[in-house]
């Protein structure tokens, strides 16, 4: 957001950045918040948008000494390798800095609150005016806010019950070593996260003279081992080259042609009408015998053939055919196209999605996401590396819980894990330490942290109309809570978070957007965002939120 206001010049403007922490730039996913020596990005310099300076530039100027600790040689990198997220929070950094010092060069008039944390902000419409207040009691006036708060984990029973984890960040907190089993919840990224810090508190990772890593587990944590709980019992698919690295292909249906389909379909955006366009008709031309495979398949039946063919597989042994698949991929420069291409679409379907009935927005929750967040997570190679170790020796696992799985915490510490295996009988394990680690969830209304928003109206509950009144008065009576009637009759499917319009402005309960409040934060526009990409969702919506406020 900042580089696009340093990016539009205006010199008539004041900007004031409000930070919580005494740096800026590298967020919590690249900062000590999120990530130890030991965690590495799972995106290139290729992939990233662009800054001030290539990354693979920047690399050159950084000292010796830190490249060595992240064992890095300047002369072999290039912007198709990933980083150590600690790093590429040092480049990010470096990069806030550099952006701070065109805008001076360019006269424009900002300021930088370090350790500045809001606690509240009130929206003033008939002085057209915003106040932010800080913790300690500091005030601001401002004409225009953008919430750009990140990450967020709410502690439910983190704190109050030992061995019991919300989340895995900061990962400092789960540097233990243990001699007793771990549950882990989810197979995503978070999970490989808290793998690599777990297990390196437990062990040493060791090379053979192959090449080949193995573990060894200390003796004082010889019952130490990791099972992951997985609602599908699925790895993340294994990182390969992305041939448009920015998610941004010319195929796809413009802004026009979608609010076109909008406007002939009744004010909806047709779930079928995305996946068609923006997806199936892609192959016709770059993958033809995929096409034919493809053309005739609804959604749901696409998604039943691709999970099929994983759920047929063991989660590890697949996890080696795409890690040999991946590597043919990256040293031959060719992507893996229907992979890609289901990221693309994901990143298409985000912006919109606001626009699609309840109907379409419950089938994509029930299908199209779990195959997106298994095939786009893109797990890098030496996390594959570690986990193969791990499971060769016995210490990793994955069951499948499914969507009854559920964790109640001890009374004396730890968690049970409930969950129906595969023959359909019960099952209930005990474990001394649990650790969440689905991702950052889509937090709802309730969880938005500015009161006097709430409290005024000035937000409103994120909902979607069913296009059905039928079906949306049978699932309510089906006892469905998140489904509300309005006074004429309509149904409402409340998803999490809060309303905004296609320029990220708040909207209040009669649907009116504020001119003077936007939000990227995505943890509480995950209803209307349902799958965000990183920094390519941050430079999607920085560019809607930069042209809403100069240029309309």
């Amino acid at each position: 957001m900042f580089k696009r206001l340093v990016d539009w010049g205006k010199t008539d403007i004041e900007i004031h950045v409000f930070e919580k922490n005494k740096e800026l730039g590298s967020g919590m996913p690249y900062s000590a918040d999120g990530a130890n020596d030991e965690h590495v990005t799972n995106v290139s310099g290729n992939e990233i948008p662009e800054l001030v300076t290539p990354l693979d530039a920047w690399i050159r100027t950084v000292s010796r000494d830190t490249l060595n600790k992240f064992h890095i040689n300047p002369e072999n990198f290039n912007e198709y390798k990933v980083l150590p997220r600690l790093l590429f929070g040092q480049y990010l950094s470096a990069e806030f800095g550099m952006l701070q010092q065109l805008a001076k060069e360019a006269g424009i008039d900002f300021t930088i609150h370090y350790g500045f944390e809001i606690k509240d902000i009130k929206d003033y419409p008939k002085q057209e005016v915003i106040e932010v207040i800080a913790a300690d009691k500091q005030t601001f006036e401002v004409d225009v806010a953008v919430l750009c708060t990140g990450h967020r984990w709410p502690k439910r029973r983190e704190g109050k019950v030992t061995g019991y984890f919300d989340s895995p960040y900061p990962p400092l907190k789960i540097a233990l070593q243990l001699n007793h089993p771990v549950a882990i919840r989810g197979s995503s990224l978070t999970a490989v996260d808290a793998i690599r810090t777990l297990s390196r508190y437990n062990g040493i990772y060791e090379k053979d003279e192959e090449g080949k890593l193995h573990y060894k587990l200390y003796k004082e944590s010889k019952g130490f081992s990791i099972m992951m709980h997985s609602r599908n019992g699925m790895l993340p698919a294994v990182r390969f080259h992305l041939e448009d690295s920015h998610l941004s292909n010319s195929s796809l249906l413009s802004t026009d042609e979608i609010a076109e389909h909008i406007k002939a379909n009744d004010g909806y955006l047709s779930l079928d009408y995305i996946f068609e366009k923006d997806f199936k008709e892609i192959f016709k031309e770059k993958d033809p015998g995929f096409y034919e495979k493809i053309k005739d398949k609804s959604i749901e039946q696409f998604v039943e053939m691709m999970m099929a063919e994983r759920e047929a597989a063991d989660a590890f042994e697949l996890m080696k055919a795409e890690y040999a698949e991946a590597e043919q991929s990256i040293k031959q420069r060719k992507s893996i196209f229907w992979k890609e291409m289901l990221g693309v679409l994901s990143f298409a379907m985000n912006y919109p999605a606001k626009h699609l009935s309840a109907e379409d927005m419950l089938r994509l929750q029930k299908t199209l996401i779990p195959l997106i967040s298994i095939v786009i997570a893109y797990i890098p190679q030496s996390s594959c590396d570690e986990m193969l170790a791990l499971h060769e020796a016995g210490l990793l696992d994955i069951v499948e819980v499914g969507d009854d799985g559920r964790v109640e915490p001890g009374d004396e510490g730890g968690a049970t894990y409930h969950y129906y295996g595969k023959d359909g009988k019960s099952r209930s394990v005990f474990y001394k330490t649990y650790v969440d680690c689905i991702g950052q969830p889509h937090l709802n209304f309730e969880d938005f942290p500015f009161e006097s928003l709430v409290n005024k109206k000035t937000i409103s509950p994120a909902s979607l109309k069913f296009r059905s009144t039928d079906e949306g008065k049978h699932m309510m009576e089906a006892g469905n809570k998140l489904i509300k009637q309005d006074n004429s009759g309509n149904y409402y499917l409340q998803v999490p978070g809060i309303a905004i319009n296609d320029n990220f402005q708040v909207v209040d309960e009669y649907g009116a957007l504020n001119e003077r409040i936007y939000i990227m934060a995505v943890p509480y526009i995950g209803g209307y965002n349902p799958d965000y990409s990183g920094l390519d969702f941050c430079e999607e919506a920085s560019e809607k939120i930069i042209k809403s406020m100069f240029e309309n």
